[in-house]
């Protein structure tokens, strides 16, 4: 009777080490099925990011891209140019701040430092609140369109500054005013 534990109990160790094999190989082969079109989709939300905050461009602005390091981060610049004129740049920017932790987002600037427009690429806030950021879900960062940051202080209203915060969601409008405010800093750093 003890043979047939023993047995039993090899049985089981070989049946679990041939499971975890076999699904170790799917996983890893399924990884690699969906790698590029999983890096496909994120340059082609990112493209298309470029093309709603900035004005019509025909160059190239991914393969123009400057990177700046910010700590152990980084914002990257994109250049939109219309025969060969800088009519844009668009600021792919984030904030560590958001309620549920990073959120990033691409601001789109004239050359004068003017805010074009924002998309949301990326967050992790509250669905029905937080995530009212995204102009699929709320108009609420239209109002960042066509402002100074100069003259206009990308802070929300509780704060002292001019941004009317999302209903419910001062941490996370915090954390976009943060994003912009850093992607404007560093445009005029380096464009102006």
């Amino acid at each position: 009777m003890a043979s047939k534990k023993e047995s039993t109990f090899t049985n089981m160790v070989v049946v679990l080490f041939v499971i975890s094999i076999v699904s170790a190989t799917s996983l890893g082969f399924v990884y690699e099925l969906t790698k590029k079109p999983i890096e496909d989709a994120k340059i082609k939300k990112q493209e298309l990011a470029i093309a709603q905050v900035v004005p019509a461009f025909d160059n190239k602005p991914m393969q123009e891209a400057e990177i700046v390091k910010i700590g152990d981060s980084e914002l990257v610049f994109f250049p939109a140019k219309k025969a060969g004129k800088l009519v844009g740049v668009a600021v792919k920017t984030f904030s560590e701040s958001g309620f549920s932790g990073r959120v990033d987002i691409m601001v789109g600037f004239k050359p004068d430092g003017t805010i074009i427009n924002t998309s949301v690429l990326g967050h992790k806030e509250t669905p029905g609140l937080g995530d009212k950021m995204s102009q699929s879900k709320s108009k609420w960062s239209t109002q960042f369109n066509e402002k100074d940051p100069k003259v206009f202080k990308l802070i929300v209203k509780k704060d002292g500054g001019e941004v009317d915060a999302i209903t419910a969601s001062t941490i996370s409008s915090r954390a976009f005013c943060e994003a912009v405010n850093l992607a404007y800093t560093e445009f005029m750093k380096k464009y102006n």
